[in-house]
């Protein structure tokens, strides 16, 4: 388990109002098309960012940027009211104050856990406390003698996030830290590592391409898509408030059925569904659209809408793929204790609070 003792000399993230991280019309390339697009992002003082995007949209790309490691061809990145970077001005990776963790840890096997961690910091604090304070605070006190080869995998990713943490970052960076962590333990080291980042206040962005991760960790969370950003809002509004259909099934599982008139109430294969308020993702009433209906909005009861194609048992809960009527297919969510085979006739009724509409 990490330590939670954090630093008491460190500032608390009220006491950094200052050092949010801005990012404005960021384009980036490599001798060719661009691979960002005007990308625009704010990332308030103290809280956890996380992006979240297909491979090859360019999430490592802007993190990258960000850390110093690539040049913009146009945009500012800010830090408070420091320009890192823009038409004019770079600042250096090492003076940017700002900590990376890599997908691979990228440790040097030739030091020691100690060295690895002293790496970043200068040369006249190498030999100070901090490592063996920030050593304790990931959960790893005692074992700066180590060679990383002797240590797990889980241990290791905390040594790499020590080494970014030493020399007290204003911004932190992790590129898809715990992807190459078995199911079991990156369930575990992610949840360490998310509450000693709440708890030492640092303005965090990380890098996933898994959508649960993403708004477990996630204050807010930006979806990218082809190096442009799609939507930036909590898990709770990218989830029900998608900003179009791709971010809909993107973010989650997604039945979309179409309607001739999005207002009201629309009848739909599994029967009248209230639309949501139209506003809310920028469309205007009525009109051609496909209402956004989430697996646990259905419920299913003995009846005769379907027949049950597939059951997928995941343990707290199932997904029941059902065959309408129409030769469409809709999934619903049910409880653990699943009633249903394959073949079965079954019935299905939208319970949810009103279904969003989607452009067509």
């Amino acid at each position: 388990m990490l330590n939670k003792r954090v630093d008491p000399a460190r500032p608390s993230a009220q006491d950094r109002a200052a050092e949010y991280l801005a990012v404005q019309d960021l384009t980036v390339a490599y001798d060719g098309p661009a691979v960002l697009h005007q990308v625009s992002l704010e990332v308030a003082a103290g809280e956890v960012m996380a992006l979240l995007g297909p491979s090859g949209c360019g999430k490592t790309t802007l993190l990258r940027t960000i850390a110093g490691l690539e040049r913009q061809v146009a945009g500012t990145v800010r830090l408070g009211s420091r320009v890192l970077g823009d038409g004019r001005d770079f600042v250096p990776p090492e003076r940017r104050r700002i900590g990376m963790v890599f997908q691979d840890g990228a440790l040097f096997p030739h030091l020691d856990v100690g060295q690895n961690v002293a790496y970043g910091l200068p040369r006249s604090e190498r030999r100070s406390t901090r490592v063996a304070e920030t050593l304790e605070i990931v959960g790893l006190a005692g074992l700066e003698g180590r060679r990383p080869g002797s240590l797990s995998g889980g241990q290791q990713q905390r040594v790499a996030l020590a080494r970014a943490l030493a020399p007290r970052p204003d911004v932190l960076l992790l590129d898809e830290p715990f992807s190459s962590l078995d199911t079991s333990l990156r369930v575990q080291v992610r949840s360490e590592i998310h509450h000693l980042l709440l708890e030492l206040g640092v303005t965090t962005v990380f890098v996933t391409h898994d959508q649960e991760e993403a708004f477990v960790l996630g204050d807010r969370v930006a979806v990218l898509n082809e190096g442009r950003v799609a939507q930036v809002g909590s898990p709770d509004e990218l989830y029900r408030r998608p900003a179009n259909r791709w971010v809909a099934t993107f973010v989650g599982d997604a039945n979309l059925l179409a309607v001739t008139d999005a207002v009201g109430t629309c009848q739909t294969p599994v029967g009248p569904i209230p639309v949501a308020d139209v506003n809310a993702t920028g469309r205007t009433a009525g009109g051609p659209a496909e209402l956004l209906v989430r697996p646990e909005d259905l419920r299913l009861a003995e009846g005769s809408t379907g027949t049950v194609e597939l059951v997928e048992y995941y343990g707290h809960d199932a997904m029941v793929r059902v065959l309408l009527g129409d030769g469409s297919t809709v999934h619903a969510r049910t409880g653990a204790d699943v009633r249903w085979q394959r073949g079965d006739p079954v019935g299905v009724t939208y319970v949810g609070p009103g279904a969003v509409p989607l452009g067509v």
